[in-house]
């Protein structure tokens, strides 16, 4: 069987040759032929992408072995999260994974069983971090603390004389440093727009109604909630 051996140092002054005489003894022993040995050296394990982690990954899917063996779980993964993909990945391309301290060959059925323990625990990680996050956050709402991004602050005066140059709404979004998304909605408030129940910018259509802009807005009925968009009209409409 051909397989590859994978090994990882935290620091560049230690030595992978550990791990890899152990890998290599083990191969020997059972008759296999080793492909490639991937080395990643001064990487963390926490580190999902590393170079030679990688290239393994790669030649995974190009079916050059059958097997991938490892000295030990965390010299492969540290996150169970990472684990788990990496192993459910390497199944789904019937390459083995295997862990000589461990002793677990995911080619095996009590390997197979493993997996499955494996999966439920990262689930479980999943689940306790996703606990802590909602509580942090309630926790901060309730001591009134503004959750998300800070709000853009921009200069709409500045904006409308822009516009007025026939600037383009990419391009006055660049030069105020904010996404287009957020331009129009200060634009909508700009030109008279107003909150609806339901939290949505209702703008007067019309020329007459905002003659520097144009008829450059999305216009929606608060009666019935349907969108429809008025093609821009003058030159400063340009966009």
């Amino acid at each position: 069987m051909k397989v590859a051996l994978y090994a990882r140092v935290s620091t560049e002054s230690q030595d992978p040759e550990v791990q890899l005489a152990a890998l290599r003894a083990h191969v020997a022993n059972r008759g296999w032929q080793v492909v490639e040995e991937f080395v990643d050296r001064g990487f963390s394990g926490a580190k999902e992408r590393r170079p030679a982690l990688d290239r393994l990954v790669r030649a995974a899917w190009a079916g050059q072995f059958h097997a991938v063996l490892v000295w030990r779980f965390d010299r492969f993964a540290r996150s169970v999260k990472h684990l788990v993909s990496a192993l459910d990945t390497f199944r789904n391309i019937n390459v083995a994974f295997i862990s000589l301290q461990e002793q677990l060959d995911t080619s095996s059925p009590i390997g197979q069983a493993m997996f499955t323990i494996i999966g439920a625990m990262a689930q479980l990680e999943r689940d306790i971090i996703r606990a802590r996050v909602t509580a942090g956050l309630e926790r901060a709402r309730a001591r009134g603390q503004r959750l998300g991004r800070p709000r853009v602050q921009v200069d709409l005066e500045a904006i409308r004389q822009l516009r007025l140059d026939g600037h383009s709404l990419g391009a006055i979004a660049r030069r105020v440093h904010c996404s287009r998304a957020t331009l129009r909605r200060r634009l909508r408030v700009a030109v008279g727009g107003h909150a609806s129940d339901e939290g949505r910018l209702f703008v007067e259509e019309g020329p007459d109604k905002n003659p520097e802009l144009g008829n450059d807005v999305r216009v929606a009925a608060p009666d019935t909630g349907a969108t429809t968009f008025n093609p821009p009209t003058g030159p400063a409409a340009t966009l």
